[in-house]
């Protein structure tokens, strides 16, 4: 049976499983209907200002804090100590992770690529690769961050504790800081990308000059309806806790909430609904007119991290450069590709691959891209298909991992796609 769904983003919602299990004018009454226990959980200060405050009432079975003590796990391939080996200015890029032949579900799954900043101070991120052949039989959750999660292939099913998503390639799924999850895998294995976010939680840009419509419209989030699991055995509660994982056994599942109001929910979005916002005259956007999501800073018009996507659209720009221009950029830029070809490259970014442009370090179309832009009729329209790659970008370095620099995928030889670009200089016009 299909999962139903809310929708809207940022918004008050209310649902429940069992008619009657939420509360009418109070939040925590003395006694909550069907013997269920009330428990706030809240994603910022107290004391935020109500257009920035993010918090959601459950109704639950069982109240969180019911579990073993926490004892630290190893997790040699999710780390997020950035300062293992120096940053590097070169240029770099990755294959896709190969599938795991061993049992492996999502947290095991996880591969730290490059991060920036720490947990503990709630600044910076970490960027993931996921690759999984199992489901998860144990509970997740990070205190220290929100995880967008970018499927590359195969579809997920996160059972959450405000209710379900699926979440297909194309699709995107943000599970906010401190919230209960589990992943399963309905085609028996997936592949993709994971932007753990330290900081402020992701929001929606202000669009500005462009109106009140385009880019990511708030209706087209999807949230859970409340649907919950009422077991119990002997299971396994895993935390991401200050840059380390954790586990705690627990008696029930902690998937237990049959009712919730409120706007600190987890979500899912179709990214083939963003609304792609172009030139019509001349000379091709700056990225950030593909604007996803963005984690503000403490610097106005700075975020602190940005999710942007290109996906198909068209190209209208006369006597134009159509694909993105050589440039160096004071912030980093980690790619990732779901599926098809990037418009920038032709060969060696490969769905499920990455490539990390750090500050100022120059990069754009390797020579076949660049010769073939140049020549091509901007009288007539082009339209980018079947393509949809994205970008995290922060105003800070990344660090890749000394796992990211020493592994077999990193493409060592990147560097050449720029190397046969030809003089074309000449004094005469």
């Amino acid at each position: 049976m299909p999962l139903k769904y809310q929708t809207g983003f940022g918004n008050e919602f209310a649902t429940e499983a069992i008619e009657g299990a939420l509360p009418i004018g109070q939040n925590s009454p003395q006694r909550v209907a069907y013997g269920l226990y009330a428990e706030q959980i809240s994603g910022t200060a107290f004391t935020a200002p109500r257009s920035h405050n993010r918090r959601s009432w459950t109704y639950r079975i069982r109240p969180s804090a019911m579990h073993d003590e926490f004892k630290q796990m190893n997790h040699e391939r999710m780390v997020n100590d950035f300062m293992q080996i120096p940053a590097t200015p070169n240029q770099l890029r990755w294959d896709p992770l190969p599938m795991p032949v061993e049992k492996t579900d999502f947290i095991d799954g996880l591969t730290t690529m490059a991060g920036t900043g720490s947990p503990d101070t709630q600044i910076g991120c970490a960027i993931y690769l996921y690759a999984a052949n199992g489901d998860m039989s144990r509970y997740f959750y990070s205190a220290d961050g929100e995880f967008l999660i970018v499927p590359q292939q195969g579809c997920l099913l996160i059972k959450t504790e405000f209710g379900f998503l699926e979440v297909a390639p194309q699709e995107i799924a943000l599970i906010p800081r401190g919230i209960r999850f589990q992943v399963m895998l309905p085609e028996g294995s997936a592949r993709g990308y994971v932007c753990e976010n330290f900081g402020s939680a992701f929001r929606l840009p202000d669009l500005g000059v462009i109106g009140s419509n385009g880019l990511a419209n708030p209706r087209d989030f999807e949230i859970p309806v409340a649907q919950y699991e009422n077991k119990e055995g002997d299971f396994e509660l895993v935390a991401k806790f200050s840059g380390h994982l954790w586990s705690a056994k627990i008696g029930h599942s902690p998937l237990d909430v049959v009712a919730w109001h409120g706007n600190y929910a987890p979500c899912k979005y179709d990214l083939r609904r963003f609304n792609t916002i172009g030139s019509i005259s001349y000379d091709h956007p700056d990225p950030s007119l593909f604007l996803v999501f963005q984690s503000q800073s403490d610097t106005p018009g700075v975020d602190a991290i940005d999710f942007v996507i290109f996906p198909p659209r068209w190209l209208a720009a006369e006597n134009t450069f159509r694909p993105p221009w050589f440039h160096r950029n004071i912030a980093a830029e980690f790619m990732g590709l779901i599926h098809g070809v990037y418009d920038a490259k032709a060969e060696g970014f490969l769905p499920g691959g990455s490539s990390l442009h750090n500050c100022m370090a120059g990069h754009g179309p390797d020579a076949q891209t660049f010769a073939k832009a140049s020549q091509i009729d901007t009288s007539c329209p082009q339209k980018v298909t079947d393509s949809l790659a994205f970008m995290f970008e922060t105003r800070t370095i990344l660090r890749p991992t000394l796992f990211a620099m020493k592994s077999p995928l990193r493409q060592v030889n990147y560097a050449d796609c720029w190397q046969s670009l030809a003089k074309n200089f000449t004094s005469e016009r």
